[in-house]
């Protein structure tokens, strides 16, 4: 499983107005923003941009008035429903399927399994296996790619026909789908609540990844 957080956005208008309107309290924040865009470049050319550097902080007087919210219950910190993120995700399907229970504050654009997915040849990197190291379960993976792989090699239209639709139908869960994923601080933080402690370890990976966004706290605490 693989998370590449995008861009993180939302901190100035969520934390220093929208969350002191209700007080018209907005003299009283005192968390200090970098001018400007902070845009790095990843590894993979990938443009990530944020409004939050390392000069950015939450001050005090916000970080109390924020946990005092969210301690009041999700009615009341509607400001982190205004902070939001998007990340690429790389997960097996079985996760996905897990993952797709949440709605609220989430949206996703996956990568086409219809139109893209033997349009190369399949190796065992796309598919997430705990015993990818099993001599045994090497063999029963290879030949399960070999025969989808016999797709490319094909040249009846019909026959090309059946086995596609074959392929769709009986692909593993263990096949690894990239997806554009954008989610609200506010639905993290249920997220991050209810897997606490689950058995799958792509979970416990996501998790990791939360605690690492900026503010965090404003999720895990």
């Amino acid at each position: 499983m693989k998370i590449k957080t995008i861009e993180v956005a939302g901190f100035r208008p969520a934390v220093s107005i929208a969350m002191r309107n209700p007080m018209d309290s907005w003299a009283k924040s005192d968390t200090v923003y970098a001018l400007g865009t902070f845009r790095t470049i990843d590894d993979d050319g990938l443009h990530i941009y944020t409004d939050v550097t390392e000069d950015m902080h939450v001050g005090d007087a916000d970080k109390d008035l924020s946990i005092r919210l969210q301690t009041a219950g999700p009615e009341h910190c509607k400001h982190l429903r205004m902070i939001m993120v998007w990340a690429n995700i790389e997960a097996p399907r079985y996760w996905w399927t897990e993952f797709d229970t949440y709605r609220a504050g989430v949206e996703k654009v996956s990568c086409s399994t219809m139109h893209k997915l033997m349009s190369r040849p399949l190796t065992t990197d796309d598919f997430e296996v705990d015993d990818k190291d099993s001599p045994g379960f090497q063999i029963f993976l290879q030949y399960l790619i070999d025969l989808m792989n016999e797709y490319k090699e094909e040249d009846d239209p019909d026959e090309k026909k059946a086995m596609w639709k074959h392929i769709i139908q009986m692909l593993p869960q263990s096949y690894i789908q990239k997806r554009t994923v954008m989610m609200s601080y506010a639905a993290l933080r249920n997220i991050y609540r209810q897997r606490e402690g689950h058995k799958l370890r792509e979970w416990q990976q996501f998790r990791e990844w939360v605690e690492g966004l900026p503010e965090s706290w404003m999720i895990t605490e």
